[in-house]
This record gives C-alpha cells, sequence and structure tokens, in this order.
C-alpha cells in the first residue's frame, strides 16, 4: 500500500513538472511571437562578444587560414596596407608562423609600394579627388580639414553658395557638417556622445568622397536634409544657436544615431581603422553592429574581420535571446517528465499483470 502511494505522489509531481513546463514554454512563445522580426535575437554584451570572438579565433585562425588572407592581401592592386599591418599584428599576437616565402613576398611589395607617398602632387590629386587615394594618403591630405569645424563650416557654406547659384546640392555632405557642429546639442537628443557624434560626422564625410558610404546609409541623410531643418529661415541664422533652433529633433535623432555609430568606431580603432571597416558596412544595422564588435575588440577589429570574415563577425555580435532557451527549456522538461511518467504507468501496469498471474492457481498439474 505505501509502494502505491509513493507511486502516486511521484506521478502527481511528474505531472505538476509538464504542465508547469509546458505553460513556461507557451508564455516564452507567446513573448517572442509579439515581438518584433528577429526577436529570437538579441545584441552580445561587450564581454560576451570579446569571449565569442576569441573562441572563434582559436577554432578559426589557424596557420592555413592567415596565409591564405595575406597571400589574397598582398595580390590585390593597390595593396591595403591596414589590413596586412593589421592580420600580420594578429598573427604576431596569437604566435602564428608565418611561411618564409610569403615574408619574403611581403618585403617584396613593401619594397615597391613604400615610395607611393611621397610628393606633393599626390596630395593634391587626393584633394581633388579622394577615390584615386589610399586610406593613408586620405588622411594625410583632407582629414586635418575634413575632421576640423572648418571643414564643417565649409561644408554649410559651400552648400549654400551651390543653393543660391541653382547648383546641386551636395545634401550628405550638408547634413554632415551641420551634425558636426551641432555635436552636442545632437549627443543631447540622442543620447550619445558629443565628441563620437563629432568623429562620426568627420568619417561619414571622408567615407563618402571614396565613395564608401552605402546608399542605406546615405538615404537616412538625404531625409534628414531635407525634412530635418528649417531651410527657410537659414538667412537668418548669425551663429550656431541660431542654426540649431532651424533643426528638427524628431527627424535629426537617426542621423545622430547613424554618426555616434560611426564615431565609436573611430573612438576604438582609429580613423583610419574605421574608414577601412565602412568598406564592409551595408546598412544602419550593419554599422551598428560594427560599432559593438569595436567596442568589444578595439585595435584588434581590423585585424580580426579580415581573418574571421564579415559574416562570421557579425554573427558573433549576436546570441539568442533568452526566450528561446526558456522555450528549448520547458520543451525538454516537459518531454523528460512525460517519458518519466510514461514509464512509470507501463511499470505499474506490468508490474498488476506479474500480480495477476502469480495468483492465479497452475492448472497444469494434476490433482
Amino acid at each position: 500500500m505505501r509502494g502505491d502511494a509513493i507511486r502516486l505522489m511521484a506521478r502527481l509531481v511528474l505531472t505538476g513538472l509538464m504542465i508547469a513546463s509546458l505553460v513556461l514554454a507557451a508564455v516564452n512563445i507567446s513573448t517572442l511571437a509579439k515581438a518584433p522580426i528577429g526577436g529570437a535575437f538579441v545584441a552580445r554584451g561587450t564581454a560576451g562578444l570579446a569571449a565569442a570572438t576569441e573562441h572563434a579565433l582559436a577554432i578559426h585562425a589557424t596557420p592555413e587560414v592567415v596565409a591564405m588572407r595575406l597571400e589574397a592581401l598582398l595580390s590585390e592592386e593597390p595593396r591595403n596596407w591596414l589590413a596586412i599591418q593589421a592580420v600580420e599584428a594578429l598573427a604576431a599576437e596569437r604566435a602564428i608562423p608565418l611561411p618564409a616565402d610569403l615574408l619574403a613576398r611581403r618585403a617584396a611589395a613593401w619594397q615597391a609600394d613604400s615610395g607611393f607617398w611621397d610628393g606633393a602632387g599626390k596630395c593634391l590629386q587626393c584633394i581633388r579627388d579622394a577615390t584615386t587615394c589610399d586610406l593613408t594618403l586620405l588622411l594625410m591630405c583632407r582629414g586635418p580639414i575634413e575632421l576640423s569645424p572648418v571643414g564643417d563650416l565649409a561644408g554649410v557654406i559651400r552648400g549654400g553658395l551651390d543653393y543660391i547659384a541653382g547648383r546641386d546640392v551636395d545634401e550628405v555632405d550638408v547634413i554632415l557638417s551641420v551634425v558636426g557642429l551641432t555635436a552636442v546639442t545632437l549627443a543631447l537628443w540622442s543620447g550619445g556622445s558629443s565628441l563620437t557624434i563629432k568623429a562620426g560626422a568627420g568619417l561619414g564625410k571622408l567615407a563618402k568622397s571614396m565613395n564608401r558610404l552605402p546608399d542605406a546609409l546615405t538615404r537616412p541623410l538625404v531625409r534628414v536634409f531635407r525634412e530635418g531643418v528649417d531651410w527657410r529661415g537659414i538667412g537668418q541664422v548669425r551663429g550656431l544657436d541660431d542654426l540649431v533652433g532651424l533643426m528638427r529633433p524628431a527627424v535629426m535623432r537617426p542621423a545622430a544615431v547613424i554618426v555616434d555609430d560611426a564615431g565609436r568606431m573611430v573612438r576604438n580603432t582609429s580613423t583610419l581603422d574605421a574608414l577601412h571597416l565602412m568598406k564592409y558596412v551595408d546598412d544602419p544595422a550593419d554599422l551598428s553592429r560594427m560599432a559593438r564588435a569595436a567596442d568589444a575588440l578595439g585595435p584588434r577589429m581590423v585585424g580580426t574581420l579580415e581573418v574571421l570574415g564579415k559574416s562570421r563577425l557579425m554573427r558573433l555580435t549576436m546570441r539568442m535571446a533568452d526566450e528561446v532557451w526558456f522555450i528549448f527549456g520547458g520543451l525538454i522538461g516537459a518531454l523528460a517528465a512525460a517519458l518519466a511518467l510514461l514509464q512509470s504507468l507501463m511499470f505499474s501496469a506490468l508490474s498488476r499483470r506479474l500480480h495477476r498471474a502469480a495468483r492465479q492457481p497452475d492448472h497444469s498439474r494434476g490433482g
């Protein structure tokens, strides 16, 4: 009798666990169903992303992979020495040996390219057409202007003169110049930092001059130019306060978020590194993930991206939401409880049949 009571209690407990597990799974399924598309994944924290990246490098940054990436970079024309040196730094940090023939090829390539930046004529050409520039040359020749308040003011004035003369206005350059000039105010509106917004605006102008600002980023900036500033009052502007008074915070906020993400890349790496990273940015979501990766990796960002590739690194910036794990846990718990309950019922049924068989008289023996 006591055994029956214990089995009954065990079944009640297992039934309760199964119901509780199903309720847990149902609640979290409902939560995910109400979340926006993609709600099953959330951004990793900085520490989690750093750990996940380190794990990925331990698996994928083999001597063969690193050597192949360096060979590919050395085969490009023109060669990107920023990326080459970043991969070499990653190899040195992880004590990855490089083949002697690859090192010899690298030395010969450097010898061939090292005189590229000599001469003032290269700077003049870069100032006229940034698409012809090497990254380092671009920063050396155009950076001191584009990254300064003087460059922002020049951008606004240039846009105003083009508008008055009836010429095409570079809307993206003008709005980035406005953002750079009013970074302090935009930081208050967006919750970002004025320094990162200022750096992001300068990076945006440099990236645009190199055709590294994708359409998915220029479109929201063009909208901000057209709708975020009351240009009818621009003639009465006598200072920054007047300019801020013409801006519409709700419309300007998306631009502030974009340039803040770009500025975080500059802050955590360098302007040159961030310009290189812009080559891999396709839309604002990409830029946000790149900024978060830069938060976690800092100066190692370029080398890590070159070795792991964009797709793998971008996947590492996301993780499954807790609700997904709760759903899995609830379903596994319900399945385990159901199997245990089924086992208990089958054992009880088998025990009862054996007991009945034991109590029946044996008719095979004679009287």
